[in-house]
């Protein structure tokens, strides 16, 4: 959540909560995903700029294509996101009631997972006999500045500028129970056109997330989610804002198959704590379909 821009599709990605990311599949499978998301909620802006009382609310649409590889014999795979938004709410600017309303594509990110240890890569029919013991993997995400952006506007739905964002998980299975840990860190580059200013330039945001899973049934899966960010400070041409981030979410997420090759995943997410004051809702649904080898 970059603070003054981008809020709402930030707040999304910045808290993007994703159990079994570190988990292992088979080798050669495609996967498309389309999903839906709508957060709401209080939004907290930078005291400079004299805003308060943001309300937004959006609705989030995802295109995702993923690929599951094989890296020198370690499981892993390739994602490429490509979402879009419809975001509107209300403000005081000033004193003065302000509304926004804006719709159009956000920033894509594309990333790359390796299971470095417990999670060989393995075909459909080899998988059969795989059973889950510790898994450590890291992943690297980049988030492009492709969203709709106004440098005229407070609130968009792109940043305007790159992330980079590197992550190590480690996975442990206790029979039908899994649970999954992973720290991030997000860098980013310089906004060079901020709302009323020259350079906004903002510190890295460091993300912890656990998860406690438990598997019901083959492909039927519920998980506990934690998630905690810090950091991310700005600074505006050369003055610092005493706005750094320190924020806890919990949710809970829910998969199901309907078919061989499609699958129905849930979940949601609320804010516990906000050193910023800012709190907010998110649900959503995403539908998965896979072909490949074996299947």
């Amino acid at each position: 959540m970059p603070v003054i821009l981008g809020m709402a599709t930030w707040s999304a990605q910045a808290t993007d909560i994703d159990p079994r990311a570190y988990s292992n599949i088979p080798k050669n499978l495609n996967f498309v995903v389309l999903g839906y998301g709508n957060t709401k909620g209080n939004i907290a802006f930078s005291p400079a700029l004299k805003i308060d009382n943001a309300k937004l609310e959006t609705h989030s649409a995802v295109l995702a294509y993923s690929r599951s590889m094989d890296f020198w014999g370690k499981s892993g795979k390739i994602d490429f996101i490509l979402p879009a938004a419809w975001l509107s709410g209300t403000a005081e600017v000033a004193g003065v009631p302000r509304e926004r309303s804006v719709n159009g594509l956000t920033d894509a990110v594309a990333r790359v997972y390796v299971n470095l240890y417990g999670a060989p890569s393995l075909s459909m029919k080899d998988f059969v006999n795989y059973k889950q013991d510790t898994i450590i993997g890291l992943s690297f995400a980049v988030g492009a500045a492709t969203g709709q952006y106004n440098p005229d506007k407070l609130v968009n739905l792109g940043t305007n500028r790159w992330y980079f964002k590197p992550e190590i998980g480690v996975s442990k299975a206790w029979g039908p129970i899994t649970t999954e840990f992973a720290a991030s860190m997000f860098n980013f580059t310089d906004n060079d056109q901020p709302f009323h200013g020259g350079t906004l330039t903002q510190r890295p945001l460091y993300n912890m997330q656990g998860h406690i899973i438990y598997n019901f049934a083959p492909g039927v899966w519920g998980a506990f989610d934690a998630d905690y960010y810090m950091g991310g400070g700005t600074t505006m041409d050369g003055r610092e804002a005493n706005n750094m981030l320190q924020n806890w979410r919990v949710g809970g997420t829910f998969s199901f198959p309907v078919s061989k090759q499609i699958s129905i995943k849930l979940n949601g997410s609320t804010g516990v704590y906000s050193r910023t004051g800012s709190s907010f809702d998110i649900i959503g649904v995403a539908f998965q379909y896979r072909w490949g080898d074996g299947l």
